[in-house]
């Protein structure tokens, strides 16, 4: 088999394919919402699944994600995507337990024997998780689309909500950011050998985490950062729960310092502008060029978590138990009145 590179038949990249936040708030306005009182959890908060009260005390997670390729490996790109989407359900605090899989296939440009192996990829991360792929549907498309949609489930009490986090929480992320600009690097061939792995690595990490916080009563808020990047994402809590966010740069995971290096080079995705002008009027930075960072689009991002202050060490315990490095970054706060920004950015210590 030839070798191919699946980056070269897509115009975007991973999660940085994604409408920006503001195009997307325009595409779901609408004049006519039914409302099903089973639903607990819609798009209305931006949360990352629908949750569908079961009647027993638990309820059905229901999310869905795709996209173009990330990496030039059909394996990788496979498992990539299956790592996102199955991320949705543990950033709601829940347990996934099927996937069935969306696959656009540019049959007559690459050969079927990637898509083949793309499949192979989604069932090796389903494996890992611990669910069957137990279906799908394809389309013949002009550009190799892949991704999951996938059902879970979680106790009622345990779901974790962007409206959840409350005054005073401390802010946590569980993976490094520099995902975007670094695949970027790699799609314009200037990514060093050294650090061909740094991304892929972070991004083919499952979220398992995500359902042993959601059985805390501690953790009061959680998502995953991916296409909006760290800022949009944590907008979504600060809006959806009526907090502003402070943030100490300083305190902020990078995948590697070179993140820098390659962003000054250029490799900053589209996704990331789009992003900033959707959103960047919310936030205050110390730094105007920090926003190729903050705005940078992950795919397979970690989970940002609110987190009672009071129990910072229970909280820090279960990462460590789970090998997750211990990233607080920031936190909540109330909103000031007269002032416009929800997320500020500072080198100095944001807390109390």
């Amino acid at each position: 088999m030839n070798t191919i590179r699946l980056t070269q038949f897509s115009h975007g990249a991973g999660c940085g394919c994604k409408i920006s936040p503001s195009v997307l708030d325009e595409i779901l306005k609408s004049e006519s919402r039914p409302i099903f009182s089973d639903l607990l959890v819609g798009y209305q908060q931006k949360d990352d699944a629908a949750v569908f009260d079961l009647g027993n005390g638990k309820a059905m997670i229901s999310t869905t994600d795709f996209f173009m390729p990330i990496v030039d490996d059909a394996f990788d790109f496979g498992r990539i995507a299956s790592v996102n989407a199955i991320s949705d359900v543990y950033a709601m605090g829940g347990k996934p337990l099927m996937a069935i899989a969306i696959l656009a296939w540019p049959i007559d440009k690459i050969p079927i024997e990637y898509a083949r192996k793309v499949i192979e990829g989604a069932r090796a991360v389903c494996f890992e998780a611990g669910i069957p792929l137990a279906g799908g549907h394809s389309i013949d498309s002009i550009e190799p689309i892949f991704g999951l949609a996938v059902s879970g489930e979680i106790p009622i009490n345990h779901i974790k909500m962007n409206s959840g986090a409350k005054p005073g929480d401390l802010i946590y992320l569980t993976k490094g950011l520099g995902v975007g600009i670094l695949t970027t690097a790699e799609k314009k061939s200037i990514l060093k050998a050294e650090h061909q792995d740094l991304a892929k690595s972070s991004m083919l990490k499952l979220n398992k985490i995500g359902q042993i916080l959601g059985s805390k009563e501690f953790v009061h808020s959680m998502t995953d950062v991916t296409g909006f990047g760290l800022c949009g994402h944590l907008l979504e809590i600060c809006e959806a729960s009526c907090l502003k966010a402070n943030i100490n740069y300083v305190k902020l995971p990078f995948l590697d310092p070179c993140v820098w290096e390659y962003a000054n080079l250029g490799a900053v995705p589209g996704g990331t502008h789009r992003n900033w002008s959707s959103y960047g009027h919310k936030v205050k930075l110390e730094e105007n060029s920090w926003f190729k960072l903050l705005a940078d689009p992950q795919t397979s991002g970690g989970l940002l978590c609110a987190v009672d202050p009071e129990f910072q060490n229970q909280f820090e315990a279960i990462l460590t138990e789970h090998q997750i490095g211990i990233n607080k970054i920031g936190k909540f706060e109330p909103i000031d009145q007269g002032n416009d920004f929800l997320v500020s950015v500072l080198s100095v210590s944001t807390e109390s």
